[in-house]
């Protein structure tokens, strides 16, 4: 458990952690610290194995409204190009380490999520919303260009070409109704509802084998880029010959025969 005013928090439950943007003042605009507390909380991940499972949310009444500029003044110590580069690549390796890390990620959207919380968003797994969920990519609404922080990477694989390019050119907001029509987010949840949803999603998720549940993010992500089905294939023959030779595999079958939950331990 972090503490109360920190920028994120993080709570443990068992084997899934809830982090939660904690700036709800700001309508958990991204400043300066908590960038840098997501990037290095995504680029952990990838040590804390035990950890199999994120939830993604926010506190107060927006998931993320973008980038707080506020944030993020220069102190002179750097040139302007050197100053933005900084900022962009902070950020931009949010997005990156929360692909790379071998935990699935289920987002929780509410209220606004602008520009980077949009992409907090894609960059998640899964997506659950609650009814008042609006999403878009805002960049361009602010004179810079519409594609950033992987949004023109991830939109159009999850969405199609042509409606990632019209709420992409345009910066206008994505409501739930479409968000769910095109299958943006899994599913809409009542506010007070979302959180539990969430956890019981990850739940079911945490109760695969916990290699095969990292082997599995892993597989999705390269084959989403998969060159032909072959390539996809040869990923996934890799992956279940290697979980064949596990003690994981031969407790879920002996599980399976003796009609019990299996009790993995990620061997």
């Amino acid at each position: 458990m972090t503490s109360a005013d920190a920028p994120i928090r993080v709570e443990t439950q068992g084997p899934i952690e809830v982090l939660s943007l904690n700036r709800p003042e700001a309508l958990n605009t991204l400043d300066e610290p908590m960038a840098f507390a997501l990037r290095d909380y995504f680029a952990g991940l990838c040590e804390r194995t035990e950890v199999r499972a994120v939830v993604l949310r926010a506190e107060g009444r927006a998931f993320c409204a973008g980038l707080d500029l506020a944030g993020w003044e220069n102190d002179g110590s750097r040139g302007t190009l050197q100053h933005y580069w900084r900022l962009q690549r902070t950020i931009a390796g949010i997005i990156e380490r929360m692909r790379a890390c071998p935990q699935p990620i289920v987002g929780l959207g509410h209220g606004a999520a602008c520009g980077a919380g949009f992409s907090l968003l894609l960059a998640s797994d899964v997506r659950y919303g609650t009814p008042d969920l609006r999403m878009n990519a805002a960049y361009i609404k602010v004179g810079l260009g519409g594609c950033d922080l992987g949004c023109s990477y991830f939109l159009p694989r999850l969405v199609g070409a042509s409606v990632a390019s019209e709420y992409i050119l345009t910066g206008r907001f994505m409501d739930m109704r479409k968000a769910l029509a095109c299958g943006l987010v899994s599913e809409e949840v009542a506010a007070d509802e979302l959180l539990d949803r969430g956890l019981a999603l990850a739940g079911e998720m945490v109760a695969n084998a916990p290699m095969g549940l990292r082997l599995t993010k892993e597989a999705l992500n390269r084959n989403l880029d998969a060159r032909s089905l072959s390539d996809a294939m040869a990923v996934e023959d890799r992956q279940q010959v290697m979980m064949l030779m596990s003690e994981d595999f031969s407790e879920a079958v002996a599980a399976f025969r003796e009609k019990r939950t299996p009790i993995y331990r990620d061997r």
